[in-house]
């Protein structure tokens, strides 16, 4: 009873999160006014902000497990990762096909001259690794702690996006500082946990040193 649960709550995980791209998709078959004057530009932008709402979505699973003590939620962690590089990659499609009509030296120049650009393409390719080693089989080949030290990149990668996302943006700048204020909370935990837990295990060997060095009776 508990899997067939378990099935149905990922399956609706799973269409929740790849409703926006259906829409996306009816939309600009059935209903191009709903994408504004500029459908192609609307479309690039609302990938990458669903890119980077999913990128900060993975970042919550693990803080509101320990909270929440709810290990159960960490298997929702790697389908809103791999949603995240799903719309991050329909981001650089419709920016390389919509956008630029595949051409390399237009998007080159973007790359050089645009630093905004710049930085979004470095969090792609950041995001890619993450994304082809996520599997339980890349976690053996790989071995566990290494693995673990190469999905560290996702906060570098989530960073490089938020950076990517305000200097896009021109005039209102205050999305992209909300966004930013999360991330931050986000990493701040981590970094205040790994101090407690580093605190923690010291603590446990004075401790444990103390009992071994006390005189048996």
């Amino acid at each position: 009873m508990g899997g067939v649960i378990n099935r149905a709550v990922k399956s609706i995980v799973f269409v929740a999160s790849a409703g926006p791209a259906l829409w996306l998709v009816w939309a600009l078959f059935f209903d191009t006014q709903a994408l504004g004057a500029n459908p192609i530009e609307y479309a690039i932008r609302f990938n990458g902000d669903w890119g980077m709402r999913f990128l900060l979505l993975s970042l919550c699973i693990t803080p509101l497990k320990e909270i929440f003590n709810a290990p159960s939620l960490i298997r929702f962690r790697r389908m809103l990762g791999l949603f995240a590089f799903f719309y991050a990659f329909l981001h650089l499609a419709s920016y390389i096909g919509l956008d630029q009509f595949f051409d390399w030296s237009a998007i080159w120049d973007d790359i050089v001259k645009r630093t905004y650009i710049t930085v979004g393409m470095a969090a792609f390719v950041m995001l890619v690794p993450l994304a082809v080693t996520s599997t339980k089989g890349w976690v053996r080949r790989l071995s566990a702690p290494t693995w673990i030290k190469l999905h560290k990149l996702v906060y570098a990668a989530s960073i490089a996006v938020i950076v990517h996302f305000y200097m896009m943006v021109k005039a209102d700048v205050r999305e992209p500082l909300v966004y930013a204020g999360l991330l931050s909370v986000l990493l701040g935990y981590r970094f205040v946990a790994r101090a407690v837990r580093r605190r923690r295990r010291v603590l446990r060997r004075q401790q444990e040193q103390k009992q071994d060095v006390q005189p048996s009776t």
